[in-house]
């Protein structure tokens, strides 16, 4: 049997009844964050002790539970890291955004981010158990003022009931989980009532910041609006407690998915090895890594950046060395709104027009025949490509393989390329389309 994972609880919280200390409503309403709070648990660094007494930064907030997890004794330690602030973050860097990934851009009503064709996100708080120092939100999230409204929730109810294509609908913030149980369920309840709904999400730190919210009563409504999946949010294997994996059995038993979204942390997790032991250990939970996040280009986040190479690193150390199931995607969320795009080393080395190179994780390396004689696919004849057209304008490269668009261009490349000249006999749009003659098109041969 694996080593058990254990409890931990700080000294000073050693008189604090169980019942009491098991309750999330106590570990809410006992945060800490100012310095004095702290350095009664941990001595502070000079650099953490200047920035806790800095007004104007990132807020800080901290459960009894969590700040149990770190090592009092270690200023390296890589939780504190996560939640404990230091004077680096002060420092402005190159290319630093407010809102690095565009999603108040991409915001039909407030709090909801329709990115991508089929899914949205739906901020449905601004407050969290515990305040990460990377926070991509930290623009909205811990500010009371910012919170989303009962009016604004119906403006993005009411969006979702008038746009079909939307099948997905994932709740973050904030924190989902720190909302009150009825309101909670009243978010539940109400996207289940749209028909073309099929899949609610829910993204949280709270498992980690405060696995005592995961109680039966908790995973007893949500599993009344199945099918619901959630992913949780571990950087490092210090965080998996002995708390959090009973947290995460009584999700799993109630038929919630589990998965795991974690961010490239300099000084943290930016050690292949320390990833490994993090996925074996999260698949131990029954919870799958999901997404590996390249850290956001948010202010404050300088000091945890590492060159997208350490990513590929890791991932290199991972695919063969354990189970595929438990290999995150090592994603950059793209600067300016471009969503995730997924990076990961070469494993495709060469390819002619009967046969492709290949190398695995090893350096060995294979051909494998590619088929003489293939029909390929039609999506013009396909009844089933013709009934899930992407929206126009999000088809992308797809759309240019299955023969919708020739070209994407940049902004204002046609008019860079018409030199402010006039529109003459010889500029006939017909020229750059296809003929729709010849053996390359089914049909006309």
């Amino acid at each position: 049997m694996p080593a058990p994972f254990t409890s931990h609880r700080a000294s000073v919280y050693a008189d604090v009844p169980d019942e009491k200390w098991n309750d999330w409503r106590w570990q809410l309403s006992h945060r800490l964050n100012t310095a004095d709070e702290i350095e009664k648990i941990i001595k502070l660094t000079d650099s953490e002790r200047k920035a806790l007494n800095t007004t104007g930064l990132f807020r800080v907030d901290i459960t009894p539970y969590y700040i149990s997890l770190i090592d009092p004794d270690d200023p390296e330690d890589p939780i504190r890291k996560q939640v404990i602030p230091k004077d680096t973050e002060m420092v402005p860097f190159t290319a630093m955004m407010e809102d690095s990934l565009s999603e108040d851009r991409h915001s039909p009503v407030p709090g909801l981010v329709h990115r991508y064709p089929d899914r949205v996100l739906m901020l449905v708080t601004t407050q969290c158990a515990t305040y990460c120092r990377y926070c991509t939100r930290s623009r909205i999230v811990g500010d009371p003022a910012a919170t989303f409204r009962r009016e604004e929730f119906e403006m993005q109810i009411e969006y979702l009931k008038r746009t079909p294509q939307v099948r997905d609908v994932l709740l973050s913030g904030g924190d989902p989980l720190v909302l009150a149980p009825k309101i909670l369920e009243e978010l539940l309840g109400r996207l289940r009532e749209i028909p073309h709904i099929e899949i609610i999400r829910i993204g949280s730190r709270v498992p980690v910041f405060m696995p005592m919210r995961v109680t039966q009563e908790l995973v007893d409504t949500l599993a009344k609006y199945h099918p619901l999946w959630l992913n949780i949010h571990v950087n490092h294997p210090n965080e998996i407690s002995l708390e959090l994996e009973e947290a995460c059995d009584r999700m799993s038993r109630a038929g919630i998915p589990l998965g795991n979204q974690s961010v490239l942390l300099a000084g943290v997790n930016d050690c292949p090895h320390i990833q490994r032991d993090l996925v074996q250990k999260l698949v131990r939970l029954r919870v799958r890594p999901y997404y590996l996040y390249q850290c956001d280009l948010v202010e404050g986040a300088g000091h945890f950046r590492t060159p997208v190479a350490k990513g590929i690193e890791i991932m290199e150390a991972l695919r063969g060395h354990t189970s595929g199931f438990a290999i995150p995607q090592y994603v950059v969320d793209a600067p300016g709104g471009g969503g995730k795009i997924p990076v990961m080393p070469n494993y495709l080395v060469s390819m002619s027009d009967h046969k492709i190179i290949l190398r695995n994780f090893e350096g060995y390396m294979t051909t494998y025949e590619e088929p003489v004689i293939y029909t390929p696919h039609d999506p013009k004849t396909c009844v089933y490509c013709q009934n899930k057209r992407p929206e126009p304008g999000q088809d992308g490269i797809s759309g240019m393989l299955d023969g919708d668009t020739m070209f994407i261009k940049p902004e204002g490349f046609d008019l860079i390329h018409e030199r402010d000249g006039i529109q003459h006999r010889l500029k006939d749009e017909k020229k750059w389309k296809p003929l729709g003659i010849g053996p390359g098109d089914p049909g006309k041969n």
